[in-house]
């Protein structure tokens, strides 16, 4: 599991590689919680392409990080979401948020 964090003036996109589940999910949201408190991006991307596997703690951590910038006026997308991953997303209602 690791996270990546890459920025720009008002950009904050997140890599996440690994793992998503109850051990890892914590750590993940720390680091990109930090990131948002410091930076305040206007768009906040969470890149899904390095993810081998999520469980319910990946819906959560989307879910928390979509509230954490909306909270702070900006903006999440959620990008490459591997295919094995897109079943979970569209059965938790996720995709109706409008940020895939």
């Amino acid at each position: 599991m690791g996270v990546e964090i890459l920025k720009s003036s008002s950009e904050v996109t997140a890599k996440i590689e690994g793992d998503i589940d109850h051990h890892t999910a914590a750590e993940i949201r720390r680091i990109i919680d930090e990131n948002i408190s410091l930076l305040r991006p206007s768009l906040l991307k969470l890149d899904f392409g390095g993810v081998q596997f999520m469980d319910s703690s990946g819906i959560g951590l989307i879910m928390g990080r979509f509230k954490l910038v909306k909270t702070a006026g900006g903006n999440l997308k959620v990008v490459n979401v591997p295919r094995r991953l897109e079943r979970m997303i569209k059965m938790s209602g996720l995709t109706k948020l409008g940020i895939f």
